[in-house]
């Protein structure tokens, strides 16, 4: 049989690869069919998919199309030939620029700027014929200016955060392994060129189109971004389907190896590939909404609703009330132009603006964090986390194992310190068996050192494999003692591997078939000899078929009940330490059939896992990442539960969790515990959303296996989510995470994220509300996350939390902040003319000009807000139930900070006709009486009057902003401790949006251009001082509403607290 086996790098040229060969013969091959590589794509994409013919033709001859070797693969040469046809790159699809056009200028609340500026338009011509004011046509103008300067930000915001997030994503390094030169060596997948024979194992994604030439029998790939279907598919050899996207024996690009090994030719890179075509075709992919993005769609939708029919209203009672009760009290064009107030003065125009602006901010400060984030916005999804389901392995801890203790049946040897034992020993073959267990640490591992670092000490190769084999392959490489004739190079070198069965999470064991090869004397060809079985794995799993057990001298005597016992106490103080311990064990395979299939082959070899020697266990160390307890207990902290989910031993799991502060109780229960709770019967009556452990419980710590996990009842888990804090889930497979992270999600209305690294992570990883996966990662686990710690820095997690919530904390304040000026104040202005007959008391100019510069400026500012103190120490947000706005802010709004503004506000209005000698009667109800005449003013006159009252109205709204702006900083501290200008929580963008408003009312009042246009003037000085004293009484009535919300957290006002 052909073997499909890699050999290290040291045994990766092919047999006589360099030796000098005396005759040669030139065989030259013509075809009249062009070879696929030299083929021009097709117009139709579907056409050249159809026309691949690669899986249809034999092994052999794939290697002879290619013009590559099975074990030298491509000549350098050939390399540099075939690089000229370009780089192994997807071209992205079209970007419909015109679809990205039309969101800008429509997006957000700009539609109503736009139904504003038509209908304005119209009431300047043609309804405003014969005398149109000039006023409506300067009001039109700055609409489409308001549009016209949104519609670039939003652009502009967009393109920034995603050239920050490209420069990001740009430091993933993907590599890939190919046989170049009789080597194997990792490149850049970019640099793969067609004929490269590419080296394939678990977790790998596949890089080129590939057509299978060796594979392992348990070879499984992930189609799932190319299908949809998420059941692995199986590998072959051979052709299944004359379909290329079929077949299973083409891996194709973007699709993932979730099990097994193979080797595979390129047949067709870049756009070549098949999907390179569908990419062609398709175009961009939909676009899903994120949580905030939810809540800011709905809150658009509810104040446009609002807003589009109140300024319906306000037309309608000039229709069929005003115009014939009072006649004359307004012209059709000055209504239309007094109801845009109603669109203006309801749309917060800030918000989609300081939403777009948080996305820049979040880009920035995750780039610094080396955090690659798919899509900006669920960075706020991360604020709602409740729970956080993390792996163990290469998360948690460091990922770099390194074997620490050896343990045969009656020695334990520190690894550090076995030289120094054999050197004290009388004979060194006492310890006989540290050649027997090389022999399996090196023979029996999927990892492989990359050729290219081949020249540098063991410790500082780089190794493509799994984190566990990768410790072994560097003991087993490091391990030299010459009196015992252990010497990696001889070892590798008279032994080949004939079958090979990989690691994966349900067996959780490796098994290779392995043969030693003699040469005959005096001939340089080789003679076999008995093959050996050769397995490494869980000790749970492989203990119990073992039938004999070696001692450290290398004899073999009889694993009885004591020995079992010795082995099994030994295990389990390793693990309580936290180390990861295997099992090396073998048997001799006196009768091997020749030429098996390889599904005939895995078939024979599950039946010969029996009687098998133990040849000793090993303690591989896998230290936890030092950032990590520090990082569990700030996510504590903010009410987020912490859960480890690994497939390791359950003592390994519970030592390390409390290393890292996942778990903290001495006691920890376990599936008899929640059997015991779950009898208790008024648990089928709990509501799920309510399944969830309550502020006076105790906190409770539980360990399950996955075997737990299979035989666990509904309510087992409504036990389980509802009364504990800190779980850890051991020996589980990837279906069995995806199901814990299911559960979760469907009781208490958890918000679940769920880190990790590996293959068998990546189911959890999609099934999550977010997933955050490691940078040295395996591919297939970084595709299905949404954010990616390129660093693999876990203290990258607690800050995104931190600006999820910051991001939803920051919107929260800014919606407060402009509703009740912005909107309810404006608003209030146009009641007062459409319903009580009075004069406008803020002219649609100012309106408009008020909305969209004077609050937009100010609340940009409150996007630049740090974190509050107690922000880490509040409970997750509840996705579900706590929205953007809930009736709290609707009170702070309109009975609190609202009911204090308008009244001020028009105040200083009726104060100022009071000083013109008309009193509060005499302006309110007015309606058509307002004309030459009136009080014995003339029209002139009077619409002086308006007209600076007008601007008076507009000055106190500007600077009566200042004091709402400082009161809503924070929630709950006091200004004098969270001051803008020093301090924790200084914002230099806070002074700086009120110079930029005050600036702005300044020369609206004082803009000669402005002044003619829009009608604006020049106030009396009087009237600048009191917008001061009024935010300063808001600041001081809002301070004292916090000082009692600190000091009685549980009274009425404490709980009507926005």
């Amino acid at each position: 049989m052909k073997d499909p086996a890699r050999k290290s790098s040291e045994q990766e040229r092919a047999p006589g690869y360099g030796i000098q060969i005396s005759y040669r013969t030139l065989s030259i091959r013509v075809e009249e069919k062009a070879l696929p590589s030299k083929a021009k794509l097709s117009a139709d994409p579907a056409d050249s998919i159809a026309s691949i013919d690669v899986h249809l033709i034999s092994t052999d001859e794939v290697y002879t199309r290619y013009s590559c070797h099975p074990t030298v693969g491509l000549e350098h040469a050939a390399v540099q030939r075939r690089s000229k046809d370009g780089k192994n790159v997807i071209s992205p699809p079209p970007t419909q620029h015109w679809k990205k056009i039309l969101n800008y200028i429509f997006g957000g609340f700009n539609f109503l700027m736009w139904i504003a500026f038509i209908v304005i338009t119209l009431s300047y011509k043609p309804l405003g014929e014969p005398n149109p004011a000039i006023v409506n046509l300067g009001v039109a103008v700055l609409l489409m200016l308001v549009i016209i300067i949104s519609a670039t930000f939003y652009a502009f915001v967009d393109w920034n955060a995603s050239r920050i997030m490209k420069s990001i994503k740009s430091l993933i390094a993907n590599e890939a392994a190919v046989i170049r030169d009789g080597k194997q060596q990792l490149i850049l997948a970019t640099d793969i060129v067609v004929g490269d024979i590419v080296v394939l194992s678990t977790g790998d994604r596949i890089p080129a189109d590939l057509r299978i030439v060796a594979a392992s029998s348990d070879l499984r790939f992930d189609r799932s971004l190319l299908t949809g279907e998420s059941d692995m598919v199986p590998g072959s050899l051979d052709a299944t389907s004359d379909n290329a996207l079929e077949t299973r024996n083409l891996a194709l690009t973007s699709t993932f190896v979730t099990q097994g090994t193979c080797n595979g030719v390129v047949f067709a890179t870049g756009d070549r590939t098949v999907m390179g075509r569908l990419v062609r075709m398709s175009g961009e992919t939909k676009f899903k909404l994120t949580t905030i993005q939810k809540e800011i769609w709905f809150f658009t939708k509810v104040i446009s609703s609002v807003a589009f029919t109140m300024f319906g209203i306000s037309l309608l009672l000039f229709g069929v009330w005003l115009r014939t009760t009072y006649p004359g009290y307004e012209t059709i064009s000055i209504a239309i132009m007094n109801s845009i107030g109603c669109l203006t003065a309801f749309v917060p125009q800030g918000l989609p603006l300081c939403f777009a602006l948080s996305l820049t901010i979040i880009a920035r400060r995750m780039s610094k964090r080396h955090v690659l984030v798919k899509n900006l916005a669920t960075i706020e999804t991360l604020g709602c986390m409740s729970v956080l389901c993390s792996d163990k392995t290469g998360t948690l801890t460091a990922g770099k194992m390194a074997v620490e203790a050896i343990a045969f049946l009656d020695r334990n040897l520190l690894v550090s310190g076995i030289d120094e034992q054999i050197s004290g020993a009388p004979d060194p073959q006492l310890f006989a068996g540290l050649s027997a267990l090389h022999h399996t640490a090196r023979l029996c591992n999927g990892a492989k050192f990359d050729s290219a670092t081949a020249d540098r000490p063991v410790s500082e190769r780089n190794v493509k494999g799994d984190p566990t084999d990768t410790a072994l392959l560097r003991f087993s490489e490091a391990l030299s003692i010459p009196a015992l004739k252990i010497d990696t190079s001889a070892l590798l070198s008279s032994w080949r591997k004939l079958f090979e069965i990989p690691f994966n999470s349900k067996n959780k064991w490796m098994l290779s078939v392995v043969q030693e090869t003699k040469p005959t004397e005096g001939d340089i060809t080789e003679k076999d000899t008995r093959a050996w079985i050769l397995v490494k794995g869980a000790p749970d799993m492989l203990v119990k078929s073992c039938s004999t057990v070696m001692r450290s001298d290398g004899t073999v005597v009889p694993f009885d009940g004591a020995s079992r016992q010795h082995i099994s106490d030994l295990q389990s103080n390793w693990s309580s330490e936290g180390q990861r311990v295997l099992a090396l064990c073998r048997k001799p395979l006196d009768a091997l059939k020749p030429n098996l299939s390889p599904n005939d082959m895995e078939e024979l070899m599950y039946s010969e896992i029996a009687n098998l020697t133990l040849i000793g266990l090993v303690g591989i160390r896998d230290p936890p990442r030092t950032d990590v307890p520090s990082s569990v207990a700030i996510i504590r902290r903010a009410g987020v539960r912490v859960f480890m989910v690994t497939g390791d031993f359950k003592l390994t799991a519970v030592a390390i969790a409390r290393q890292v502060g996942i778990i903290t109780q001495h006691h920890v229960d376990t599936i008899d515990d929640i059997r015991a709770a779950s009898s208790e019967k008024h648990l089928a009556n709990i509501p799920l959303p309510a399944i969830k452990p309550s502020d006076d419980d105790p906190i409770r710590a539980l360990v399950l296996t996955g075997e737990d996990v299979g035989a666990l009842t509904s309510l087992d888990w409504h036990v389980i989510v509802g009364k504990y804090t800190e779980i850890v889930f051991a020996r589980t497979t990837p279906d069995q995470k995806m199901k814990i992270v299911e559960e979760i999600k469907a009781r208490g209305d958890n918000t679940v994220a769920v880190t990790g690294d590996g293959v068998n992570d990546a189911p959890a990883l999609k099934a999550a509300d977010i997933g955050v996966a490691m940078g040295s990662g395996s591919d297939v686990a970084k595709e299905a996350a949404a954010l990616i710690l390129l660093n693999n820095d876990f203290a990258s997690i607690p800050v995104a939390i931190e600006m999820g919530r910051l991001v939803f904390d920051n919107l929260k304040k800014v919606t407060l902040y402009l509703m009740p000026v912005g909107s309810y104040t404006e608003f209030m202005a146009v009641v007062s003319n459409v319903v009580l007959g009075m004069q406008i008391p803020l002219s649609s100019y100012l309106q408009v000009c008020f909305s969209i510069t004077n609050d937009v400026v100010m609340s940009i500012s409150l996007m630049y807000e740090k974190a509050e103190a107690d922000l880490m120490l509040r409970k997750p947000r509840n996705a579900r139930t706590d929205r953007l706005t809930d009736w709290r802010l609707f009170f702070q709004i309109y009975l609190f900070l609202g009911l204090m503004s308008w009244p001020c506000a028009m105040s200083m209005w009726f104060v100022y006709m009071r000083q013109q000698g008309l009193g509060f009667h005499d302006v309110i109800l007015a309606y058509n009486n307002w004309t030459d005449g009136y009080h014995g003013y003339t029209s002139e006159q009077l619409s002086n009057f308006v007209n600076v009252g007008q601007c008076i109205y507009y000055v106190t709204m500007v600077f009566m902003q200042y004091g709402n702006l400082l009161a809503i900083r924070n929630r709950r501290v006091s200004l004098l401790n969270s001051n803008p200008l020093w301090g924790p929580r200084k914002n230099y963008a806070v002074p700086i949006g009120m110079a930029a408003t005050a600036m702005i009312a300044v020369i609206n009042l004082y803009g000669p251009g402005l002044q003619r246009v829009f009608l604006t003037t020049p106030i009396p000085g009087m009237f600048w001082g009191p917008p001061f004293a009024f935010g300063l009484g808001i600041l001081c009535v809002d301070e004292v509403r916090k000082l009692i919300v600190r000091t009685y957290p549980k009274s009425i006002i404490a709980k009507m607290a926005w």
